[in-house]
């Protein structure tokens, strides 16, 4: 027993470091200063995070910047090659594009040339809590619409359990790691009666991120006067505010993705907004198991921005 809380105990620190590497992307990240927000020596820093994640500390980040490069490329025709350099902590934009081409073997300019080309509606880009292969479109192409508006939300502290891998294995191990959340939640008596959403956060975007390390948080929101204890089974985190479009469902189970894809492909292109390089979730509004025929009310949230030209 003393051995696995041990263990709960590193994977608490890492997710840390990942929560603090995915909201300093932007920045120069010292190896002194990621080793301080684990809490372990920094001499023996690398080696625990390679052991508990299978990858090497310098290969996560330079991928998570790299994933990030492929959707603001792909997706952010309003950032030139300079914007994106900065955005992602570069120093000038010679050093991005050798970093680029030497991970993906062709050049930023060359990648959004191709995309723009031959790419774009190729992919139904969000495929977020898919549990089916993907569809073959006919007929209707928007099988689910929902409402939409726009909301600027406060920051939110979140207590999570985080999950890794594909969203296959997510949609099997979902009910025992929503049960672990809501059973350590009660234990620290973070509920409050109508304040506290239940979540589920994307951290990878299908499009362009490695399918078996897909991060996956499911979250409780907590009032800011409340303390989160990181106890080794739940983290901490702020979830970010900021302009959000807000689409909300009544689907069954098997329409998640259908929901998600109007969003990111019906109703994004007239809008006047871009997505915002930060991470969508969805919140969910009922007990589905409550109602006959189980309808789930969720909202989707997408992180945007004004469109600029």
């Amino acid at each position: 027993m003393q051995d696995i809380k041990y263990q709960e105990e590193y994977i608490r620190r890492i997710h840390k470091v990942q929560d603090y590497i995915e909201h300093h992307l932007g920045q120069a990240m010292s190896i002194e200063e990621l080793s301080n927000v684990a809490g372990f020596s920094k001499y023996h820093f690398s080696r625990i995070f390679q052991g508990m994640l299978r990858e090497p500390l310098a290969h996560y980040v330079n991928r998570i910047r790299m994933e990030n490069a492929l959707f603001l490329l792909a997706h952010r025709a309003d950032k030139n090659m300079t914007d994106i350099t900065y955005e992602l902590g570069y120093t000038d934009s010679a050093v991005f594009s050798r970093a680029f081409k030497n991970y993906y073997g062709i050049t930023p300019r060359e990648y959004r040339k191709e995309y723009s080309k031959n790419c774009k509606d190729s992919f139904l880009l969000s495929e977020y809590n898919k549990n089916t292969a993907k569809k073959e479109w006919a007929g209707q192409l928007f099988p689910v619409t929902g409402q939409i508006t726009i909301v600027n939300m406060e920051e939110k502290q979140v207590a999570y359990v985080r999950h890794i891998g594909t969203y296959e294995t997510l949609a099997k191990e979902y009910s025992n790691l929503m049960q672990t959340l809501i059973t350590y939640a009660e234990k620290q008596k973070l509920f409050v009666d109508s304040e506290n959403w239940v979540l589920a956060m994307y951290h990878d975007n299908p499009e362009f991120g490695e399918e078996n390390k897909f991060r996956t948080s499911l979250c409780l929101t907590v009032p800011e006067c409340i303390e989160i204890h990181e106890d080794g089974i739940i983290g901490r985190m702020q979830l970010e505010g900021g302009l959000y479009a807000v689409g909300h469902f009544q689907i069954q189970q098997d329409q998640y993705s259908d929901a998600w894809n109007y969003m990111y492909q019906e109703w994004i292109a007239g809008s006047g907004y871009v997505p915002r390089n930060s991470y969508p979730f969805e919140v969910y509004r009922n007990n589905p198991h409550a109602n006959e025929h189980h309808i789930h009310e969720v909202d989707i949230y997408v992180p945007i921005e004004p469109i600029h030209f």
